[in-house]
């Protein structure tokens, strides 16, 4: 047998400090005796999002043998301040130490490529593991399993003693980073109270509570007012008259770390699942049950071209519901996360997360890409936006314009869209008619959702827990803004040909799942398309032969996944492991020739 080498963790350094620790500094070495397994993570990523919720368990079970830290490894300029790092934190419901790494140190000790990634250190402060994507629950489990038990018995593992993680002072507002708002048939405001994880009906002012939905606590129940319980809900859709009267509830909420969507009687706030099994999608399923469909972190929901479409950020799609007849499924795009338009069955898209109508045309917030974008005639359109990794504050001519990761589109009287800029804490507009795009207020804390009531915008300040008007009639400017580019280093290729390799390993228990024909699946494209002059496209083998294009610079973009099953047991789970890549390269003649990226590696 070959010799294992052991590789010495790197030590977690992070100029914006540590937070969930009660101010005290952490280090591996003083973790030693703990199984650590780091998440390098940034707020605005759906897929770090659901890794989140995937560790959940795993914290729970193992207690303090397994230390869990998040190493935050920002995208967007906004994401590198502390403040909103603190925000993100609470907001999301972390509950493990968490290392601000502004300058992404930390991930390039790591050699990250991608967000999310995890690496698992060992007792005696040695990397046993790392993995990019969502996916990987069952197989950390088994592997921190077994780490358990070798190190107890070689006598290395810590027992007992508190865990690092001091919870921070609770807060006291009445909404907690709420989502989305929508105006109720009776005038009043219906609002996602994310955090409370329930919604919050206030009155015009927007203001007094007039009363809550929601028993406030994270979960998944159906039941009354006091008994319902949703996880972190976003989106809100009140569904036409006709509708109503058909199916018995009035409004439609995207509940969002459930994966579900819930339909909710306004009389007596009865709150019942119509759509999702409450599984995050790893595939495709057909069925005629809605109920049977698994979902992925639904963000948005907006009445266009008689059905509800839905914003599925988890897997850039969206999707088509019908409350009547209970048809769900795909509507537009392909799961490849980046920016193309077209007929609606080949667009690519990333993370849409705000949506409205305004008859013709849907209106899109394609977050990731930090574009305006919408749909006409059976296909999409980019108002503005550039691509994954250019946003800034510009305005001016549409296509220089630039935007960053906006979460929330509204459709203004006049024609025009109001879009939520969220990580700019600014309103936008753009107008159709003169392709402009201007300011129409700063200093609004993460605005996440918009909707004109009696002529005026109301708009929900996340980050300042409350819904107000910032925007005065008739405000409108121009702002020149900064242009950004994401600044992570770029990987020196050579030109000619470059070998893409995939690393995957089935985690401990498991092997690669051919029943259903190829266990893995590679998709390559290039941004520019220049970038490559051949190896794009899809196919079912993890490593390929690329032919750099005339192109010097661009992104290299790689999603793949790869299929296994458990390998004992009369029950054998399945396990999908799913990964987008955006390499930035440049093209050197001292560069390398081939390409790793990491999906499931293991030191064994």
């Amino acid at each position: 047998m070959p010799t294992r080498v052991r590789v010495r963790a790197p030590e977690l350094r992070g100029s914006g400090g540590w937070l969930n620790t009660g101010g005290r500094e952490l280090s591996l070495a003083g973790l030693r005796g703990r199984i650590v397994l780091l998440d390098f993570w940034t707020f605005c990523c759906v897929n770090c999002l659901h890794v989140l919720d995937e560790l959940r368990p795993l914290e729970r079970k193992y207690g303090d043998q397994l230390v869990v830290i998040g190493v935050h490894s920002p995208k967007f300029e906004h994401e590198r301040e502390h403040a909103a790092v603190v925000a993100a934190v609470e907001r999301y419901g972390v509950e493990h130490p968490v290392l601000d790494d502004p300058e992404l140190v930390t991930w390039g000790q790591y050699a990250a490529k991608a967000w999310p990634t995890i690496a698992v250190v060992d007792p005696e402060g040695y990397l046993v593991a790392s993995m990019a994507g969502e996916g990987h629950a069952a197989g950390l489990d088994q592997l921190v399993g077994s780490l358990i038990e070798e190190h107890r018995a070689k006598g290395t593992l810590a027992s007992g003693g508190e865990g690092p993680y001091v919870p921070p002072p609770p807060a006291g507002t009445l909404l907690r980073f709420p989502g989305k708002i929508a105006v109720l048939p009776n005038g009043n405001l219906l609002v996602s109270d994310s955090a409370n994880h329930s919604l919050a009906e206030l009155a015009p002012d927007g203001e007094t509570l007039v009363r809550r939905i929601g028993e406030g606590t994270r979960g998944t129940s159906d039941g009354g007012p006091a008994q319902a319980r949703f996880s972190e809900p976003q989106g809100i859709a009140v569904l036409p008259a006709e509708i109503r009267s058909a199916v018995g509830y009035d409004v439609v909420v995207a509940d969002t770390v459930n994966h579900l969507l819930r339909g909710v009687r306004l009389g007596d706030g009865t709150v019942t699942t119509v759509a999702g099994s409450g599984r995050q999608w790893r595939a495709d399923v057909s069925s005629a049950d809605p109920l049977a469909h698994d979902l992925s972190s639904p963000w948005d929901l907006a009445w266009y071209g008689g059905a509800l479409i839905v914003a599925m950020a988890g897997i850039h799609q969206l999707w088509r519901f019908d409350p009547v007849s209970g048809e769900l499924g795909p509507w537009a795009g392909t799961t490849v996360e980046s920016l193309k338009d077209g007929p609606l069955a080949e667009v690519w898209m990333a993370q849409p997360s705000g949506l409205d109508a305004d008859g013709d045309r849907l209106w899109i917030a394609d977050s990731e890409t930090s574009a305006l974008r919408y749909v006409e005639g059976g296909e999409m359109h980019t108002a503005v936006g550039q691509g994954l990794f250019d946003f800034g504050h510009v305005d001016g001519p549409a296509d220089q314009a630039l935007f960053q990761h906006p979460l929330g589109v509204c459709v203004l009287p006049d024609g025009s869209v109001a879009v939520c800029d969220t990580y700019n804490n600014a309103i936008r507009r753009y107008d159709p008619v003169s392709g402009l795009v201007s300011t129409l207020a700063d200093g609004v804390a993460e605005p996440s959702g918009a909707v004109v009531l009696d002529g005026q915008l109301v708009v929900v300040e996340s980050a300042a827990h409350r819904v107000s008007r910032p925007v005065a009639p008739g405000t409108m400017r121009q702002v020149a803004g900064t242009r950004h580019r994401t600044a992570r280093p770029r990987t020196l290729v050579a030109p000619g040909k470059l070998e893409l390799r995939i690393v995957f390993e089935p985690g401990p228990g498991q092997k690669l799942d051919d029943r259903y024909g190829p266990p893995a699946r590679l998709t390559v494209t290039a941004d520019p398309p220049e970038l490559l002059a051949d190896g794009s496209g899809a196919g079912t083998e993890l490593t390929r032969i690329l032919e750099i294009g005339t192109a010097t610079e661009g992104v290299l973009q790689v999603v793949a996944q790869a299929a296994s099953c458990d390998d004992e047991g009369e029950n054998q789970a399945c396990h999908l492991i799913r990964q987008d890549w955006g390499v930035p390269i440049r093209v050197d003649p001292s560069g390398q020739t081939r390409l790793g990226l990491v999906l499931r590696g293991m030191d064994e």
